[in-house]
């Protein structure tokens, strides 16, 4: 069993920034790959940031050049920097950890990230 605990959501104004982090914790693969999806409302889970435990980084589009993933493998937590942030990236975010070699995915309970305009 994983458990995965996020943090470091809120209301932003568009521009703004805000940080999230995760910890992972329980079974956790040393090779493992950790990510940032989000869904907002009427639209499907999307990917917003992923990273390997040997720090390969992959971004979305339409994020890329404004959020940040990194790692801290010793704690087992991720964080995503989000830096000039737009209406649109309004959503639940939801941290989430699997196995290097899985295709199933462990949740966290999702933070809520708001964009005022």
């Amino acid at each position: 069993q994983v458990q995965l605990v996020e943090s470091g959501g809120g209301l932003v104004q568009a521009g703004g920034s805000l940080r999230l982090s995760c910890t992972a914790s329980g079974r956790i693969f040393s090779s493992n790959v950790m990510g940032w999806y989000r869904q907002a409302p009427g639209k499907q889970r999307e990917l917003v940031a992923s990273s390997t435990s040997g720090g390969v980084t992959n971004y979305a589009d339409s994020v890329k050049g404004r959020f940040t993933i990194s790692r801290d493998n010793a704690k087992n937590t991720a964080y995503l920097q989000m830096n000039g942030l737009k209406p649109e990236d309004t959503a639940v975010y939801y941290c989430a950890v699997r196995a290097a070699a899985a295709f199933s995915w462990s949740w966290g309970q999702g933070t809520q990230v708001t964009v005022s305009s």
